[in-house]
């Protein structure tokens, strides 16, 4: 699948969730996508709020956002609820965070009040199967990956497009486990994370919108599979594998560029970008529940 004089670029701990966080037992997160294993926390969704100068990150199995001051790495707990919060992502149209949550569906928070809106819950009357990871397009609308518990086995995963006005499209109804997902450049094609076909498919638009021909955008190897994804203004394609401890960074053309190795553990699960130029790539290693980070070469594409 790639070079093997790709260079290798180690990604240094930048900081992890304070002891008084951690919560070691279990729940519907662990019991149901851990197989029973006790976890004190699983950290994703990490979203740079500029005017803020925090990260924020999720914890699914407890329901929390933390926020994170981009200063002084203190960690604070910005709100708890009933809910599994994933994937996350600024809405500069709302000025709110937008969340994929597995249980609630996709949900608006404003960071003001604390107050959490669903924005849609149900695709033509039948609830999602559990939603994973989201994007804010240009226009303000929002693709979203809604995983449940599919895979190999059952590869009914959906993604959906999600309009300013509240229309609600299903734009792929065969994915093993959609996760994380990026536009291209020229928000012509979408690229989406299926974790367990270990592997990042290519889903080319038509003008219209509608989907042309998908294929397969590069292909891993190991137990888990591609997570969260990111990408930058050259165009370079972010791979966050869930279970190899690994960036994968690829050309456009999904040929490998290089390799971001965790220094902590294998459980790199998303990834985003942050800092004054937008070229600090901030990354979850949800195993160790630590955040690691990169300075990169160009600014990414937030």
């Amino acid at each position: 699948m790639a070079s093997q004089d790709s260079p290798v670029i180690m990604a240094a701990q930048w900081t992890s969730l304070p002891a008084e966080f951690r919560r070691p037992g279990s729940s519907e997160h662990s019991k149901n996508q851990k197989r029973g294993r006790k976890i004190d926390s699983f950290l994703e969704g990490p979203v740079f709020v500029s005017h803020l100068s925090c990260l924020f990150v999720t914890d699914i199995p407890y329901g929390r956002i933390f926020s994170i001051d981009i200063a002084t790495a203190t960690w604070s707990l910005f709100l708890e609820y009933d809910g599994e919060p994933n994937g996350m992502a600024w809405n500069p149209f709302t000025e709110k965070m937008v969340i994929a949550d597995f249980k609630q569906g996709i949900l608006s928070l404003d960071l003001t009040t604390k107050t959490l809106t669903p924005l849609v819950t149900r695709y033509h009357g039948e609830r999602f199967k559990g939603p994973n990871d989201l994007i804010v397009a240009p226009d303000g609308s929002i693709y979203f990956t809604d995983q449940g518990m599919t895979g190999l086995h059952d590869p009914s995963g959906r993604v959906y497009h999600l309009f300013p006005d509240g229309r609600l499209d299903q734009i792929l109804t065969n994915g093993p486990s959609p996760n994380g997902l990026v536009l291209t450049k020229d928000k012509t094609s979408l690229f989406v994370a299926m974790t367990r076909d270990n592997a990042v498919w290519h889903i080319p638009f038509y003008e219209d919108g509608s989907v042309q021909r998908v294929g397969r955008y590069s292909s891993y190897y190991g137990i888990g599979g591609p997570d969260g994804m990111a990408l930058d203004e050259e165009g370079n394609v972010f791979v966050a594998h869930s279970t190899l401890g690994t960036v994968f960074v690829h050309n456009s053309n999904g040929t490998l560029k290089a390799k971001i190795e965790s220094s902590v553990g294998n459980g790199t699960t998303n990834l985003t970008w942050g800092g004054e130029n937008s070229n600090v790539l901030y990354i979850v290693e949800s195993e160790s529940a630590s955040i690691l980070r990169v300075d990169w070469h160009c600014a990414g594409c937030l």
